[in-house]
């Protein structure tokens, strides 16, 4: 690939300047998400891609699209450097080497939508908004397919550029982030199509994306005027800011017990105590003392919800997970769930037998996935859904289709990544599942950031990164079930070919107009 690569560059500067636009425009993404959320930078990142990767051949475009990809993920992901400075002596060195590579892995994603994009342009070339569609909708293609290959990595969407733009956001309730994603970079590189367009076109290409602009506005300023039932359940989120460096550290576990429940008795009142992934450094269950300690603080009739590790005993040993559990003040375990998609190289490591390599988390073993999204019945609590860490990042995947929840926990540890921006981009997907679900999401992580999340996925209270305390917070109201709820990525294939049949539409009366009309060519 990199001698092809050099090969075409030293026959084209061209080539070359196209490289280096892209890769910056790849870059400028990463502006368009939290903590930046600079809205300017989508329209300007999807433009510039969009005009690079006119009249060029596919393979051209294959690495232009890898260029943008690799300044997409180079500076989006580059928080994952911190997991490896944790045991900086056993795997610092790794950073680097394993930050440009899944960058490079990742950007292939991109380059596959570029090289389709004009694979299927240079055999039907299309003009206008239609092409800009194209570009939509390859790009849309790829982005579904990282989310779902290989266990997926649906990391920063295109679609989170909306994400703290109350309105702009809403759409996702009926067409989900994808579809989101296939509307940013539609409207995003309407700029650059007009600046491709004949001089004549250029006013309506810009008038069609100010009013889609305008209309994805409104049709999600309808749905944040919508009636959301109140909420009936009071909740304490604890975030102990326990670092990564201390908490498996031998003779800790005391320690960080302590701090929970400090911190958890603090005056108040709620019914449900929430603690983040791992919170209790050990097997929970086994701890007979732990457990009474632990339920001796729950006020009457509450019940806790914690993450913790667990292990079964299977027929080649023991069997490992990553759980949360629940307790009431009995002491005795109510229910619990398993994390079911497990994070690579942190959790497990794939193809074991193959690969010589070891997890850079602490851990006894491998763990073990659990059966899929499961719904929680809890004494004198709505039914909830739990999803580990990094499983809110995966849309239509954190609840029961045939059992529904009424709110969603998201029990967290970000202490791997530090004061990074990891943590601001995971909160942005748990905002978006609540949007799309309808759900209410509720964030308790160790270093933060913990939150509580309406079903507008507004971010009702936090508590940031780094800081020590509790959230004293009412449990927001759910809605009925969403469009995506119901049918998932099937309504992206429904916009997508709602876009499509819109545009040959136009198209077909353009090329037939009216006696006494004048052609105009809009697309």
């Amino acid at each position: 690939m990199i001698t092809g690569l050099l090969q075409l560059t030293g026959r084209n500067h061209d080539l070359l300047r196209r490289l280096g636009a892209a890769f910056v425009a790849g870059g400028l993404t990463v502006l368009t998400l939290p903590p930046f959320s600079w809205l300017i930078a989508a329209p300007v990142a999807f433009s510039v891609f969009f005009l690079v990767l006119r009249n060029i051949s596919a393979s051209r475009a294959f690495f232009v699209g890898l260029a943008f990809g690799v300044g997409q993920f180079g500076f989006g992901i580059s928080w994952i450097a911190e997991s490896f400075y944790v045991d900086a002596e056993r795997f610092g060195a790794l950073a680097i080497p394993a930050v440009g590579g899944l960058s490079a892995a990742l950007a292939i994603f991109p380059a596959m939508a570029a090289g389709l994009f004009a694979t299927i342009a240079q055999r039907s070339p299309l003009g206008g908004i239609m092409a800009g569609l194209l570009l939509a909708t390859c790009w849309v293609t790829a982005e579904w397919l990282r989310g779902h290959v290989l266990t997926g990595f649906p990391w920063n969407l295109a679609g989170y550029a909306l994400v703290d733009h109350a309105a702009l956001r809403q759409p996702a309730a009926w067409v989900g982030s994808y579809g989101l994603s296939f509307l940013t970079v539609l409207i995003g590189a309407l700029p650059g199509v007009a600046l491709a367009a004949a001089p004549r076109s250029r006013a309506a290409i810009l008038a069609v994306f100010v009013l889609a602009l305008t209309g994805l506005w409104g049709i999600g300023s309808l749905r944040l005027g919508s009636d959301v039932p109140p909420p009936r359940t009071d909740l304490r989120i604890v975030q102990g800011n326990v670092p990564q460096t201390e908490k498996w550290a031998p003779g800790s576990r005391e320690k960080t017990l302590e701090k929970y429940l400090r911190l958890s008795t603090q005056p108040g009142s709620y019914d449900l105590l929430l603690w983040p992934e791992t919170a209790f450094p050990g097997f929970l269950d086994e701890d007979k003392a732990a457990r009474a300690r632990i339920t001796a603080a729950l006020p009457e009739d509450a019940v806790l919800l914690t993450g913790a590790p667990d292990r079964v005993r299977g027929d080649d040993g023991p069997l490992f997970f990553n759980t949360v559990q629940a307790y009431d003040s009995s002491g005795d375990i109510l229910t619990g769930y398993a994390k079911h998609h497990l994070v690579p190289f942190g959790e497990y490591v794939p193809l074991k037998g193959w690969l010589p390599v070891e997890r850079i988390t602490e851990g006894l073993g491998d763990f073990t996935p659990g059966p899929g999204p499961r719904t929680l019945a809890l004494p004198g609590a709505p039914l909830v859904a739990v999803a580990i860490c990094y499983e809110i990042i995966f849309p239509g995947h954190v609840a029961d289709d045939l059992f529904r929840p009424e709110w969603i926990f998201n029990a967290t540890n970000d202490a791997w990544f530090g004061t990074s921006i990891g943590p601001e981009q995971h909160l942005a997907s748990a905002r978006m599942r609540a949007v799309e679900e309808g759900l209410p999401v509720v964030r308790a992580a160790n270093t933060g950031i913990s939150a509580v999340i309406d079903t507008n996925g507004d971010v009702v209270a936090r508590l940031d990164t780094g800081e020590t305390g509790v959230i004293d917070a009412s449990l927001p109201g759910a809605r009925a079930a969403t469009p995506y709820a119901r049918f998932g990525d099937w309504t992206l294939l429904v916009l997508i070919v709602a876009s499509w049949a819109l545009v040959f539409v136009v198209r077909l009366a353009g090329r037939h107009p009216r006696a006494g009309k004048s052609r105009t060519e809009v697309s």
